[in-house]
């Protein structure tokens, strides 16, 4: 058991997104693109928020929240993916497997339940609009954040603790650029019925924000459909698009990761997988900026006052 313990306690490989150099080469390069594209896009979001008095609303502070999620959760994996390709090692220790995985879940977990947060701010503002700053007040704002984070968080301690108890013999190759959860358990020798048990359990704390986006959306068009001016529904439908094409993309790339067998790791699961943790962090900034008039003007007067200085 000792020997068990400790060989756990020396790390894993990395495999990488695919064993063909080539890929992996390409992957690599798309990836020094993508990394600063989605720093550079989701901080500008947050600054043009912050400096632009207009968008001193919930439903912009609830959106810069999401633009700091996406940075860090971006942040956990692509940094130690680009090191090891240029260092050319694929090692990472036993304790830095944890923190990626930890935060891996908590972020991702985070990312769901604001998104479902901005589907209800949407749900309240377009049901109730004479009772929306009543019910979304500055204080409520700042709690359903707290909230989503303190969910997160406790949903991914479980997983990590379990996992760090586990005993890793034999091999200890990871099938993909990151700490999985369901790969670690692949590797362990130690009998993991209860950690699947948990995982599920995980699965379904995940779903929940699903669920409560689309319980807001059958209110929004249960309401919309109600108004007699095409106008009116158009206007409705446009402030929702960016926010059901970013929950559409995030767990459409969620759902072909987690919710389907995984026999063997292909190039298609590679690129789900750079969709979940790179790709979709990286348009969330670009897909709001671009359908928000009010956005694209705090944009142009930021990088406007930045130019000019």
């Amino acid at each position: 058991m000792r020997e068990e313990n400790q060989s756990s306690i020396l790390g894993f490989i990395l495999l990488g997104i695919t064993d063909q150099q080539q890929q992996e080469d390409i992957f690599f390069i798309l990836f020094l693109f993508i990394y600063p594209s989605t720093l550079i896009g989701n901080l500008l979001i947050i600054l043009a928020i912050h400096s632009d008095i207009r968008l001193h609303n919930p439903m912009y502070f609830f959106l810069a929240n999401l633009s700091f999620v996406d940075i860090l959760f971006s942040s956990v994996t692509v940094p130690k993916m680009l090191a090891n390709h240029l260092l050319g090692s694929k090692a990472i220790s036993f304790e830095g497997c944890l923190t990626q995985m930890y935060f891996m879940i908590a972020l991702a977990n985070t990312d769901s339940y604001i998104l479902a947060v901005m589907a209800y701010d949407l749900a309240v503002a377009i049901s109730r609009p004479l009772h929306y700053t009543t019910i979304i007040s500055p204080r409520s704002c700042v709690l359903l954040v707290v909230v989503s984070w303190v969910i997160a968080n406790a949903n991914a301690l479980p997983h990590t603790l379990l996992t760090s108890s586990l005993s890793f013999c034999g091999n200890q190759e990871v099938a993909n650029f990151y700490c999985d959860t369901s790969f670690l358990l692949k590797l362990s020798c130690s009998d993991i019925h209860f950690n699947v048990k948990i995982m599920y359990l995980g699965i379904s704390v995940f779903c929940v924000p699903l669920i409560c986006i689309i319980t807001s959306y059958i209110r929004v068009f249960s309401v919309v459909l109600c108004v007699p001016s095409t106008k009116g529904i158009l206007k409705a439908f446009s402030t929702c698009g960016s926010h059901l094409t970013v929950v559409s993309l995030y767990y459409g790339t969620v759902i072909g990761m987690y919710f389907r067998p995984l026999t063997r790791y292909s190039l298609k699961d590679a690129v789900i997988t750079v969709m979940y943790t790179a790709v979709t962090p990286m348009l969330n900034p670009f897909i709001y900026s671009l359908r928000n008039r009010d956005m694209k003007a705090a944009l142009g007067k930021l990088l406007g006052k930045r130019i000019s200085s």
